[in-house]
């Protein structure tokens, strides 16, 4: 690791990611080596690689964990909030003032804007199944328990059935996905003493526990909406989809559509999908609160967990039965959004033929990957105008 810099450093760093990182936590992953591994040099290739691997692991935003780890060991703690703010800022204003927009584009032109936005997400979450299910259910045992999760929530129930889910999945990965072995351990620098680790996973664990539970007043039910979200997500972004469709429609604080075409204008933004959050508060509460209780309930499991982890990062990859459990989690994880892929996102979007062509159009171009996220989601908005 290079020597400590500023906090104000980092913010900048990270702004500049922020408002140009374009296509997914994959490439972000990609706009980070090549800005602070390959130009700056904060961190080595070798530290790199096991710190994306240490947030591949652990439940939440990949990209942000990494992020915020990245400016927790050059800065210290107010680092890792600088870069969390200057990654995510850019992309939540713009998601929250597209929400105050969205009312005012009335009549039948506004609407087939918005469908086409419909129409994005369901290309966007059809090219997350895909790529997902390659790299994360790649063999039979894995795509057992893809199909046995999916189709244990294509039966329908209330939420918490997600929640089992991905337990019984990682159930399943310890019985049947130790073949591919540890991965192996390497070592990161440790801005975050043990004690402190600690400190952090019993914070998590609280706030999770207290979520689980109901109840409350205020702001409270929506912070611990996007906190149980953003704690039970394994596997990427997109995954986020069904918990949050839950979390927010299901109780009617969000309208179906609203929903979807928040999530198709979130593909058309940079930085990293949870803030399609801030989108979902600004629909859901009045004011500028809503948008801050959603992204801080969002995002602040996943980093109280990347901190709580970091510390015992060498001995947990050790692990071979962490490492089982974890393919079986994520496999689960493919069962999960593929149910969600076809309800509620293609159910509430697609309505005729001419749906079923630019749904399929939108998903063939993400998958060739000459055609950025952000250009399908311009496209399909035109389109969705131009077919109405």
């Amino acid at each position: 690791m290079a020597e400590r810099g500023s906090v104000a450093e980092v913010f900048l760093a990270f702004l500049r990611l922020g408002l140009t990182s374009f296509g997914g936590p994959v490439a972000h992953l990609g706009y980070f080596r090549a800005d602070l591994v390959q130009r700056r040099r904060w961190i080595g290739e070798e530290g790199f690689a096991d710190l994306v691997a240490l947030c591949q692991f652990l439940p939440g935003p990949a990209s942000s964990q990494v992020g915020f780890a990245l400016g927790l060991m050059r800065a210290g703690p107010l680092g890792g909030l600088a870069a969390w703010a200057g990654f995510t800022l850019p992309s939540a204003i713009l998601l929250v003032a597209f929400a105050r927009g969205a009312p005012l584009i009335a009549g039948a032109t506004g609407q087939a804007v918005l469908h086409g936005l419909k129409l994005a997400a369901v290309a966007v979450v059809a090219q997350a199944v895909w790529g997902m299910a390659r790299s994360l259910a790649p063999d039979r045992p894995r795509a057992a328990i893809a199909l046995a999760a999916g189709g244990l929530m294509a039966a329908g129930g209330p939420a918490v059935l997600q929640i089992a889910a991905i337990a019984l999945g990682a159930a399943a990965g310890l019985a049947l996905c130790r073949a591919a072995g540890p991965v192996p351990a390497g070592h990161l620098p440790q801005p975050v003493g043990r004690a402190a680790g600690i400190a952090c996973l019993a914070v998590f664990t609280a706030l999770l526990l207290a979520a689980l539970s109901g109840g409350g007043d205020g702001l409270w039910p929506l912070f611990a909406a996007f906190y149980r979200s953003g704690a039970l997500v394994f596997g990427g972004g997109h995954v986020v989809l069904p918990l949050l469709q839950a979390s927010v429609v299901a109780p009617g604080w969000v309208s179906p559509g609203d929903f979807l075409a928040g999530y198709g204008a979130a593909q058309a933004v940079p930085g990293p999908l949870f803030t399609f959050a801030a989108y979902l508060g600004a629909v859901a509460a009045p004011g500028l609160a809503g948008p801050a209780v959603a992204l801080a309930g969002i995002f602040l499991p996943g980093l109280l967990l990347v901190a709580g982890a970091l510390p015992f990062r060498d001995g947990l990859r050790r692990r071979p039965a962490a490492q089982a459990a974890m393919r079986g989690a994520n496999a689960a994880v493919v069962g999960i959004l593929a149910a969600a892929l076809y309800d509620p996102v293609w159910t509430s979007a697609v309505h005729r033929p001419v749906d079923v062509a630019l749904a399929v159009a939108g998903f063939a171009a993400l998958v060739s990957g000459k055609v950025p996220p952000w250009a399908v989601v311009a496209l399909a908005a035109l389109a969705g105008l131009l077919t109405a």
